[in-house]
């Protein structure tokens, strides 16, 4: 029996949480990952500014489906003013469940505008803009964080229980500083317990890449659910796993180079139907490889595919002779 978790009214039948992740997260690849066990999936990271002025391809990132649920659309953005013009133009247009704010993009091209983990800095200024974004917003308000600036300035319990005060239905806490990247060990030492304190639902974030580092961040912090980002890129099975663990129920085994081709060629056809030929074959050059990791020959696909691919032909060709020659 799924577990049941609330966010705002939102019901979340499950554990696990699809991270957001710039130039991976589209609609396809939210509606590939749904089947394997994914409770809540978040899209790419959505710029206040580009729906404000009404950019195409920013308003191509509000798709959803009715595969895709429940979803939440990840916002940013530096000023109250932007922000809340942007939730309500959003409003009118796309179907969503949630509404997530991005607190924790390290990235230097979202911090210098003043978004992102930028706002970690200015915690008295950030609680002005989330009580604003969460009375203008009539889905749940949700928001990922880090543990910090760096770590001379770890504020996240301040952080996470200012954020439940203002009406925010769920805190996810990405357990890096905003320094660190990506680099480094998570601390989640850093925020044991941090779930038990709150009475909105935690969820963590950090190095997922196994069933077992699930339940270690979920059990040392206390977090009700946890986000498969970069760990369930060409891993899909890792989403099911992770819930069959937590449910108790026995776990599958390592997927076999045949079922990780069938996926990759699934996959490859639902992003191409989504963005055409040629703008999908540019992304999966770089998504396709992840899905043969470890395998015998991983570096020699690798080089085919991020090299030799410039069509659905070319791409299919590859995937095709990997599913013929296990299939036998």
């Amino acid at each position: 029996m799924k577990i049941m978790i609330k966010i705002g009214d939102v019901e979340i039948k499950g554990k696990v949480v699809l991270g957001p992740m710039a130039g991976v997260t589209t609609l396809a690849y939210r509606d590939f990952m749904k089947p394997f066990g994914v409770a809540l999936s978040y899209s790419e990271m959505i710029s206040d500014c580009g729906i404000d002025y009404e950019n195409k391809k920013t308003y191509a990132y509000l798709i959803t489906s009715k595969v895709d649920r429940p979803v939440g659309l990840q916002l940013f953005g530096s000023s109250i003013e932007n922000t809340v013009k942007a939730i309500g133009l959003i409003e009118k247009v796309a179907d969503y469940d949630i509404l997530d704010i991005n607190l924790g993009c390290p990235v230097a091209k979202v911090t210098k505008t003043g978004a992102g983990s930028s706002w970690l800095a200015r915690p008295d200024a950030l609680e002005e803009y989330m009580k604003a974004v969460v009375a203008a917003s009539h889905k749940p308000v949700t928001a990922k964080i880090r543990l910090g600036k760096d770590d001379k300035s770890i504020n996240v319990w301040e952080v996470a229980k200012m954020l439940e005060r203002v009406g925010v239905k769920m805190v996810t806490v990405h357990a890096r500083t905003a320094a660190q990247m990506y680099a480094g060990v998570p601390d989640f030492e850093c925020i044991r317990d941090l779930g038990k304190s709150l009475n909105i639902p935690l969820c963590i974030s950090g190095d997922i890449f196994s069933a077992d580092a699930a339940v270690n961040a979920m059990e040392i912090t206390g977090a009700s659910l946890v986000m498969v980002a970069r760990g369930g890129l060409g891993n899909p099975r890792l989403v099911t796993n992770i819930n069959n663990r937590l449910e108790g129920k026995e776990e599958y085994p390592e997927p076999t180079i045949l079922e990780q081709a069938t996926w990759a060629k699934q996959f490859s056809e639902m992003l191409m139907a989504q963005l055409g030929e040629r703008v999908a074959v540019n992304q999966l050059r770089g998504l396709i490889p992840h899905f043969f990791s470890g395998f015998p020959g991983y570096k020699k696909i690798r080089g085919q595919i991020s090299t030799n691919i410039h069509s659905a032909e070319d791409l299919y060709k590859i995937l095709n002779g990997i599913i013929d020659r296990y299939s036998k």
